[in-house]
Order: C-alpha cells, then sequence, then structure tokens
C-alpha cells in the first residue's frame, strides 16, 4: 500500500462514520479555535498599550516621589522621602539642559458645580505645558496660561463630558464654576479624548498646579512629567534628572521612569499572559487527542475483520498502523482547518463589536495551534494503531 492508498482508505473509513467523525473534528476545532482567539486578545491588549504609549511620543520621563528600587546596599539604608515641589520641577527646567517642557502634576477627585449640575470629576493641576507634553488638543478657548507657575489664578480647562454635562444648553467659555467650593472662569474646553493610558481625560478637569495645591491643600506633586529634545537624550536626560534632584534632596530619594522602560514592562507581561492563556486553551486540544483515542479504538473494534483482511493480502504491521495513523492525522488536521476558519471569524466579530481592541493573534499562533492539534492526534492515535497492529490475522478474520 502506498501513501495515498492509506490515505485514501482512511478518508472512506471516516466517511463511514459521519457523525462520530464530525463530533471529532469539533471538539478538535474548538480547541484551535480557544488557543488562537485567546492569543488573539493577548496580542490586541499589548498592540493597544503600545499604541496608547506611542500617541505621547517616545521623550517622557517621569519624576516620581520615593525610591522603588531597594537593591544591594540601598535596602539596608534608611531614606527619608522629601516632596516633590514646584521648586523641583522649576530647578529641573534650569539645570537639566536636555529637557525642553515641565509639567508638574497634582490629582485629585472633587465635586465641579455650575448651578444646580454638578460632577465628581478628577481635577488635575498642571500648568501651559501640559497639553504639548501629553498631545492633548484644544477644543475651544485656550489652554492654562504660560507664566510663573507659582501664581495659580482662578482658571479652568474642562474636558469634553464635563463640559457637556454642566452646560447641556449654554457656551461653558467664560462662565464660572465651583470647584470644591471655590470659584474658577472656564477658559478652555479640551477636544474629545478618550481613556488614555488609564486616565479619561473627557472627564477631568485641569486647573493651575499651584492653585490646586493650596485648594486641596497639598505639599507634595503627583509626578513632575518631562519632555526631552529626542529620544537619544532620554539617559542622559534621566541621569541629571536623578542628581539634580539627590542635591536638593540630600539623597536619591525619587524614581526616575522613561517611557521606553514602562511599555517594555506592560509589553513584557503581556506576552507572558498571551503565552499562558494560549497554554491554558491548548489543555482543551490534549482533551481532544484523548477523544481521538477513544474514537479510534472504538474504530479497531468495529474493524476487527478489516485488519485481518488487510494482513492477509500482503499489508504489514506497519501499513496496518499507518492506516489508523492516517485517519487520525486527518481527523485533527480537518479539525485544525476548521477551527482556524471558526477563530477567524470570531476575530473579525470582535473587531467590529470592539474596535478599539486591535484583536490579530501573532504569527506562530494559527500554525502553532494547528500543528499542536495535529500532533495531539498523531500521539493520542499511536495506542489504537499499535494495537490494530498487533492484531493476528488468522483470529482477526475469526472474529469477523
Amino acid at each position: 500500500m502506498t501513501v495515498p492508498d492509506i490515505v485514501a482508505f482512511a478518508l472512506r473509513a471516516l466517511r463511514g462514520h459521519r457523525v462520530r467523525t464530525a463530533l471529532t473534528m469539533l471538539a478538535v476545532a474548538v480547541g484551535v479555535a480557544a488557543v488562537v482567539v485567546l492569543t488573539a486578545l493577548g496580542e490586541g491588549a499589548r498592540r493597544h498599550v503600545v499604541r496608547e504609549f506611542e500617541s505621547l511620543g517616545s521623550t517622557l520621563l517621569a519624576v516620581i516621589p520615593g525610591k522603588t528600587e531597594t537593591t544591594g546596599a540601598a535596602a539596608f539604608v534608611s531614606v527619608t522621602t522629601r516632596d516633590l515641589t514646584l521648586a523641583d520641577a522649576e530647578a529641573l527646567r534650569r539645570r537639566v539642559p536636555a529637557v525642553r517642557r515641565v509639567a508638574p502634576l497634582t490629582m485629585a477627585t472633587a465635586t465641579v458645580a455650575h448651578r444646580e449640575r454638578r460632577r465628581q470629576v478628577v481635577i488635575a493641576g498642571t500648568t501651559s505645558e501640559f497639553l504639548e507634553l501629553r498631545r492633548l488638543q484644544l477644543g475651544r478657548g485656550r489652554f492654562l496660561p504660560a507664566g510663573d507657575i507659582a501664581r495659580g489664578s482662578a482658571v479652568a480647562v474642562l474636558g469634553a463630558a464635563v463640559a457637556r454635562e454642566l452646560f447641556p444648553a449654554a457656551d461653558p467659555l467664560g462662565s464660572v464654576v465651583r470647584i470644591a467650593g471655590q470659584r474658577a472662569r472656564v477658559i478652555g474646553i479640551l477636544a474629545p479624548r478618550g481613556v488614555q493610558l488609564g486616565m479619561n481625560l473627557d472627564e477631568v478637569v485641569v486647573i493651575p498646579v499651584a492653585r490646586a495645591m493650596r485648594l486641596f491643600n497639598r505639599r507634595s506633586l503627583f509626578r513632575i512629567l518631562l519632555d526631552v529634545h529626542a529620544h537619544a537624550d532620554l539617559a542622559r536626560a534621566r541621569a541629571q534628572v536623578v542628581a539634580v534632584l539627590r542635591e536638593r534632596h540630600g539623597a536619591e530619594d525619587v524614581t526616575v521612569i522613561t517611557q521606553d522602560a514602562v511599555l517594555s514592562s506592560f509589553s513584557g507581561i503581556l506576552r507572558a499572559l498571551t503565552l499562558a492563556v494560549a497554554a491554558i486553551a491548548g489543555i482543551s486540544l490534549a482533551v481532544a487527542g484523548i477523544g481521538i483515542m477513544n474514537v479510534m479504538l472504538v474504530s479497531v473494534a468495529e474493524r476487527t475483520a478489516e485488519v485481518g483482511l488487510l494482513r492477509a493480502v500482503g499489508a504489514g504491521r506497519g501499513q496496518v498502523a499507518g492506516v489508523f495513523l492516517a485517519e487520525a492525522g486527518v481527523l485533527s488536521l480537518a479539525g485544525g482547518l476548521l477551527g482556524s476558519v471558526g477563530a477567524a471569524a470570531i476575530i473579525a466579530g470582535l473587531r467590529v463589536i470592539y474596535p478599539a481592541l486591535p484583536a490579530r493573534p501573532p504569527s506562530w499562533a494559527l500554525p502553532s495551534a494547528v500543528g499542536l492539534a495535529v500532533a495531539m492526534g498523531l500521539l493520542f492515535g499511536l495506542v489504537p494503531a499499535r494495537r490494530a497492529a498487533r492484531l493476528d490475522p488468522v483470529v482477526a478474520l475469526g472474529r469477523g
């Protein structure tokens, strides 16, 4: 028997048990589809995070109060964390040549009200440079005034959703709102932006940083955001920032993170999660392989006489085993291809329902899932194939 003969023989045998064949293929298809769809979701999440960071550019530094690294000798040294202040931000602006924009930032949650309408929102206290540093756009009006960051005039820039809810039928520009009980004049409206890095920028109110610190009785900044001239300046700028603040604070008590470092960490975590969910989904392929083995064992028992006839006409044990392995391989391959088509349909549906999530499986997912399905089918088909090959032809014909 040649290989084409063995495959044709296996196909005829599978067509003879259509329902059993279809159910086994469906089990394999579900396993393959699960692997592909879950990896597509994981990869989509990674791409979404990368896209969010790329929307900020690649020259961003963030200074955060407190030292998060405690390795080496520093783990045994008590470091007193000092507040990040507006004076620190000004010092970084003057003494770090690679920095072109500095935006001190303080955050709080408060009630913003206009007449009888009120809303609990995030208040961001910052400076005029925050707009370009975060790559935001104004819908109307103007942003915070430039100048001495210590003054803090009573003005506010509303997010698009806040403006729409507080002023459903009026022009917000020039109107007065109350933020935590204090009056502020609306000078601008941000263009709709949605969620960026976990913050819904449509539901935020931006006010001068000095006013925010007085309003909420804050001494320390939430962080200081820096924008350097070029991506190549990041490492040098980071070292200079650490040196300036170490000199001012008397100890290295801040953490300076780069956008590249955060992006690399998130990307690595999401890749690991994608592999983990793919491995979990791959368990369903093992279950499908066990199903193939059970089906093939039943097939061997039902076709004992057929096996005896094959042996009687001169087929060797290897050829008999090849027939049953071919059946297992065809079952798993067909199921894998069916699962691939199903996964493609599901992923296309997800893109329509959630256009913001770029669900797309990594290049290795589809061939790996189909290859694993075939490997599982052949692996679990070995036991039935060996049992069929070991049947004595005389006994097998007698049972028939």
